[in-house]
């Protein structure tokens, strides 16, 4: 389908790539084996968006509480990002990685991408990266020393930690499930929300363009 059979094209799309343990358990597999197998499916995502024309996306790597979790599994998701981030280097994409650095489940291998864009290649898209992400600890960067909240929201969205990452329009879950689950809280307020109820491994072409039409009849808006 051509860009062109669209007449809204979201600016800022959010993507939770969720369903990688539930789709291992149902290819009987270890839930840890899924995390590899969504490494392909962000890759096609990303040149359908250049394709469509998207200028910026966020993609959920992992949480705080994601780390929770057996080690065998932290292990496995920690690896897929390392490596969706290595390879994103032979891509053409500005790239921001924003999370807790200071916590040592950080991973050491992208913290020289941590909270500043990086250029690859002819930059066609900003790409920000959320790797150990937690929005208690993005917020709490709006407080000044004497722990009393700025009192604007001029103020809040430039103090935050994720200031640097702008609204969404369009957010897609994959999984099925029917929550942000802590999901940038402050740029998603007014962004439209679409299911997909496959798992994220089993990434198809086809949900991808029937949330971009999706998007076509939705009402923008912003609370007016």
């Amino acid at each position: 389908m051509s860009p062109r059979t669209f007449s809204r094209i979201p600016k800022h799309i959010g993507i939770i790539p969720d369903g990688n343990r539930r789709w291992a358990v149902d290819n009987n597999l270890h839930k840890q084996d899924g995390y590899a197998h969504g490494l392909s499916p962000g890759f096609q995502l990303y040149e359908l968006m250049i394709k469509y024309g998207i200028k910026e996306a966020t993609f959920y790597g992992f949480t705080k509480d994601n780390t929770k979790r057996p080690k065998a599994q932290t292990s496995a998701f920690t690896k897929a990002c390392v490596e969706a981030v290595e390879n994103l280097a032979d891509r053409d994409a500005n790239l921001l990685v924003i999370g807790n650095t200071k916590s040592s489940v950080f991973p050491k291998p992208l913290l020289k991408y941590a909270n500043q864009r990086v250029k690859f290649g002819r930059g066609l898209i900003n790409l920000n990266f959320l790797v150990n992400y937690d929005w208690n600890w993005d917020l709490s960067h709006a407080y000044n020393g004497n722990n009393n909240p700025l009192q604007t929201n001029f103020d809040l969205i430039s103090h935050i930690g994720s200031n640097d990452i702008s609204r969404m329009d369009l957010i897609i879950r994959w999984g099925g499930r029917r929550r942000l689950s802590g999901f940038l809280p402050v740029q998603s307020v007014y962004a439209d929300i679409y299911i997909v109820n496959q798992y994220w491994p089993d990434f198809q072409e086809e949900q991808f363009i029937d949330a971009l039409k999706w998007y076509q009849t939705t009402d923008i808006t912003l609370g007016g």
